[in-house]
């Protein structure tokens, strides 16, 4: 069996609708910061205030050519060589096939060799113990619990900061290319 082709393209205007969708999907909020439904009018003014804001960068995760997923690039500070990154996989279907560790090596790649930064940062919500651990396996280190961080459901979460440092990508990533090599991705 072939591994899925697996890629990230440009947000575009006519993506709008769908990252609506996807982000009002209870599975996809549950892990989100937010997890009130989007209205239409909330979602236009960040649609395009994502589109104009220089310190984002937007990807459509595709699957087979198909659209399956959102990843992005925020607080990027080329003055302090540093970013933060976050993603989701809207389509079901995608979990447990290699998809997310496909696209977190990409997002790393495109971090370290494309932006030459010297940082990469993220945050996931404390229960979300399945990709904390994907994101320690490509080396992040966990660099902070930030307690009652946020509020989901009407109760406090805490949080956990990663970072991944460039030289630690560099240790890393010979070890992150072969594990998908094995599983068949040609990258």
């Amino acid at each position: 069996m072939t591994a899925p082709d697996i890629g990230l393209r440009p947000l575009e205007a006519a993506d709008k609708d769908r990252l609506r969708a996807w982000r009002n999907l209870p599975e996809i909020a549950a892990w989100m910061y937010s997890d009130h439904e989007i209205s239409e009018a909330e979602h236009h003014r960040w649609f395009h205030a994502a589109l104009a804001d220089s310190t984002r960068a937007y990807w459509i995760i595709q699957l087979d050519g198909r659209p399956v997923g959102l990843a992005n690039l925020y607080d990027i500070a080329p003055a302090h060589r540093k970013c933060a990154w976050a993603y989701y996989l809207a389509d079901g279907s995608t979990r447990g096939r290699g998809v997310g560790a496909v696209v977190e090596f990409k997002v790393i790649e495109h971090v370290f060799a494309e932006r030459g930064l010297n940082k990469l940062c993220c945050e996931v919500l404390v229960d979300n113990a399945p990709v904390v651990k994907l994101h320690e396996s490509f080396g992040f280190k966990r660099e902070a619990l930030l307690r009652a961080h946020v509020w989901k459901n009407g109760a406090p979460m805490d949080v956990v900061g990663l970072g991944l440092l460039a030289e630690d990508w560099a240790a890393q990533r010979a070890e992150s290319l072969r594990r998908l090599r094995e599983k068949g991705f040609d990258l």
